[in-house]
């Protein structure tokens, strides 16, 4: 494998990470037939198939599996040694490429504009991830260098760092008749179906918790993967919920959702900058850490301060 070239791990990486030799192009920014020669040269040098191709079906095959290991630690050792000479010029440059949770995608693009303008040498790359544990797998591979986050993982070895709170909210339809009720007990939730975010996520977690913590049983009618679903349930009238207040700022100001100020809420965690304890982090990495220790709390106050405690009276 001495003629194998870092284009050629990239580009595999890539088809591995989506299952698709057309969307690795669109996202490397190439042809696909330029994808599939890469492929296809680094099979040839492995001497082993790496993908099984059914149609449009891609899956790796066990050499396929295997290569992925060292072909992400390849990557990741290339990006620790970029940072690590970032550093030693102490410029502010670069790649930076930071990983989301999904409900962090409603406010964390604006905080990163504000940040390019005051560091306009660095492109910043966004990978939101459809659940926690995607999330920290990137933190673990290396394909990230920071992740902002809710609940800090205590499985890895990382440095978490909080910069803002993080409010949770039951919502309702406009004219639903829970909002009668200025301040309802969390009992008076049970009699309402009740629409919910999948198992796995954070913010089903905290919802449980806060329903077992006042010993109420919620009338779950269904589940759902995504706050823009729920949102759009919620209107429908399907059914209340519990939702990040961050996730709702255009629905609340058009009044099509109105939050219900059930006791004991809202029930407030914080947002979360993270990274490995063990990787040495960029110059560009290291601006953007200090600028959401400093400015997210503000700039997040500022957007939920219309809508914690108003709208008492639905």
């Amino acid at each position: 494998m001495k003629n194998v070239s870092l284009r050629q791990i990239r580009v595999f990486t890539e088809v591995a990470r989506r299952l698709s030799f057309v969307r690795a192009a669109e996202a490397l920014h190439l042809t696909p037939p330029a994808v599939t020669m890469q492929v296809k040269d680094l099979e040839a040098e492995v001497g082993l198939p790496l993908f099984d191709r059914h149609g449009r079906t891609v899956a790796l095959t066990s050499a396929g599996e295997y290569l992925l290991v060292y072909a992400r630690r390849v990557l990741s050792n290339l990006k620790d040694a970029e940072d690590a000479m970032a550093r030693l010029k102490r410029v502010e440059t670069g790649v930076l490429d930071i990983g989301l949770v999904s409900t962090a995608k409603y406010f964390v693009p604006r905080l990163l504009a504000r940040f390019r303008e005051q560091h306009e040498g660095v492109e910043v790359r966004l990978r939101v991830s459809p659940n926690r544990e995607q999330l920290l797998a990137m933190l673990r591979d290396n394909e990230i260098d920071l992740a902002v986050m809710g609940r800090p993982p205590k499985e890895m070895a990382t440095r978490a760092e909080p910069f803002a709170a993080h409010p949770h909210v039951f919502i309702a339809p406009p004219g639903h008749k829970i909002l009668d009720t200025p301040r309802p007990p969390v009992a008076a939730l049970a009699a309402y179906p009740l629409i919910a975010r999948e198992a796995a996520s954070g913010t089903r977690a905290l919802m449980d918790r806060f329903f077992a913590d006042h010993k109420v049983e919620p009338r779950l009618a269904m589940e759902m993967p995504s706050n823009e679903s729920i949102k759009q349930a919620v209107m429908a009238g399907m059914g209340l919920s519990f939702l990040s207040l961050h996730t709702m700022e255009l629905e609340l100001s058009c009044g099509l959702i109105k939050i219900v100020h059930v006791e004991d809420s809202p029930v407030v965690r914080t947002w979360n900058i993270v990274h490995m304890q063990s990787k040495i982090l960029s110059p560009a990495a290291e601006a953007l850490r200090y600028f959401m220790l400093e400015h997210g709390e503000q700039y997040l106050a500022e957007h939920d301060g219309p809508w914690v405690g108003a709208d008492r009276k639905g």
